[in-house]
C-alpha cells in the first residue's frame, strides 16, 4: 500500500476509534391517564408479586410509560408531578430503568428516556437473584444537587419520603396494567453506583420490580 494512502487509512481509523461515544434517547409513548381500572379497585389489587416465582415476561412500551409517568410525571402545568414534593421542587429522587437493552434515566421532562449505558446490570444490583428475571428494574437514586438546600440530618426523610410516594404509585399503576411489581430494599449500592456512573453524593435507595 502507498505510503499516502497508508496515512489516510490511518487517521481515518484513529479518527473513529477516538469519537465520543453516542448514547440514544428514547422518546415514551404518551402514557395512559383515562379510561381502566378504578382507583379504588388497583387499590384492592395492590400487592407485591412473590420473589420466588417473579414472572419473565415483556412488558410494552406503553405500560412502561404509564408506570413511569405514575411515579414522577409531570400532571399538570410545567410544576405540577404525579408525587408530592417538598418545597415545590421538582423530583429529588431520580428514576434509572435498567433492562436488557440498557440503563437509562427516566426524564420527567419531556418525557422520554436517557440512556446511560448499553449494558444489563439487572443480575449485578440486587442482593436476590430472583431480580435478574423482571423486565425492568426502576430504580430509586436521591439527587444531592436537588437537596443541597436542605439540612443534611433531613436528607434522608426527604428521600425515604419520597421513593414511599413514587413506589406506591408504580405499585398502583402496576395493579391498574395488571403487571407485576416488588419493592426491593436489599440492594447492591456500591455496583448500582458504578454502573450508573452516579455522582459521588448520590445515594441508590431502593428499587422496584416491574414484569408480566
Amino acid at each position: 500500500m502507498p505510503w499516502g494512502l497508508r496515512k489516510t487509512v490511518s487517521i481515518l481509523f484513529l479518527s473513529l476509534f477516538y469519537l465520543p461515544l453516542c448514547y440514544a434517547d428514547i422518546n415514551l409513548p404518551s402514557p395512559q391517564t383515562k379510561d381502566g381500572m378504578s382507583l379504588f379497585e388497583s387499590l384492592k389489587k395492590r400487592v407485591s408479586t412473590p420473589g420466588g416465582g417473579f414472572p419473565a415476561g415483556q412488558v410494552t412500551d406503553d405500560e412502561l410509560s404509564t408506570v413511569l409517568w405514575a411515579a414522577s410525571g409531570l400532571n399538570r402545568g410545567k410544576t405540577g408531578w404525579t408525587v408530592p414534593m417538598s418545597k415545590g421542587k421538582a423530583p429529588y429522587v431520580r428514576i434509572y430503568v435498567a433492562s436488557e437493552k440498557g440503563t437509562f434515566l427516566y426524564e420527567w421532562d419531556g418525557h422520554f428516556l436517557r440512556e446511560i449505558n448499553n449494558q444489563d446490570i439487572r443480575g449485578d444490583i440486587g442482593q436476590q437473584s430472583f431480580t435478574k428475571r423482571a423486565a425492568y428494574s426502576l430504580i430509586f437514586v436521591s439527587d444531592a444537587n436537588a437537596l443541597s438546600d436542605i439540612k443534611p440530618d433531613e436528607v434522608t426523610n426527604f428521600s425515604y419520603t419520597a421513593v414511599g410516594a413514587m413506589s406506591q404509585n408504580v405499585y398502583l399503576a402496576a395493579a391498574a396494567l395488571k403487571l407485576s411489581a416488588r419493592y426491593i430494599h436489599s440492594i447492591k449500592p456500591e455496583a448500582i453506583s458504578q454502573a450508573l456512573q452516579l455522582p459521588k453524593d448520590d445515594v441508590p435507595l431502593g428499587m422496584i420490580l416491574l414484569g408480566k
